[in-house]
């Protein structure tokens, strides 16, 4: 049965740690053990969350602090759906909830072109980390031929509302967009009444 007691409980946390301490550094620390906790079991996601689409990969806002100072979205991935290359220019975790992903990374030279660099898998449970300055030039991709994945994303922002942008690989051409979101809804965090039945 779906409970979404575990993410309500991530959201409390995360900001919990976000009012202690704002450094980026700290809240991707903290905040990877966290998601780690969140993505360890797969039994909390409602299933509208976790459609993918037949046209692209699909980006659900799970919630966003009142302040825009974090998001949390899944991440829903058909058979060999693919971001192009991209930045986020805020910081980012992704936990790996159901299937698998794989990330190339890229570094940008001087004349602006990018290099792939390395390419990671990231399996159930686990979580990794995105910088601006460090890391932050990557395209990500279903791992899996044949079945759906999903991972969750936690960002230093409201991400669907960033100004961020998308490049050509050959050329290093920029060309700047907002997200949005696939959804126009978001979870319901609060009602405890399905709760209280079951228990």
């Amino acid at each position: 049965m779906t409970t979404i007691s575990s993410l309500r409980d991530f959201i409390v946390d995360f900001t919990k740690l976000h009012d202690t301490d704002s450094d980026p550094q700290t809240l991707q620390t903290e905040g990877a053990k966290l998601l780690r906790r969140l993505v360890s079991r797969d039994d909390w996601l409602p299933d509208e969350f976790a459609q993918p689409s037949p046209e692209r990969y699909s980006q659900y806002l799970l919630h966003c602090d009142p302040l825009e100072r974090f998001s949390v979205v899944s991440f829903v991935w058909g058979p060999g759906q693919k971001t192009p290359l991209h930045d986020h220019r805020v910081w980012g975790l992704i936990g790996m909830l159901r299937g698998r992903e794989s990330e190339t990374q890229y570094e940008r030279d001087a004349m602006g072109h990018f290099h792939a660099t390395e390419t990671s898998f990231l399996e159930p449970g686990e979580v990794a980390t995105l910088a601006p300055g460090v890391n932050d030039y990557h395209l990500v991709a279903n791992a899996l031929e044949g079945e759906t994945s999903i991972s969750i994303h936690v960002y230093g922002a409201n991400i669907g509302g960033v100004s961020r942008a998308i490049y050509d690989p050959e050329t290093g051409t920029e060309k700047t967009f907002i997200s949005g979101y696939s959804s126009e809804e978001t979870p319901n965090l609060w009602d405890r009444s399905r709760e209280r039945q079951a228990a």
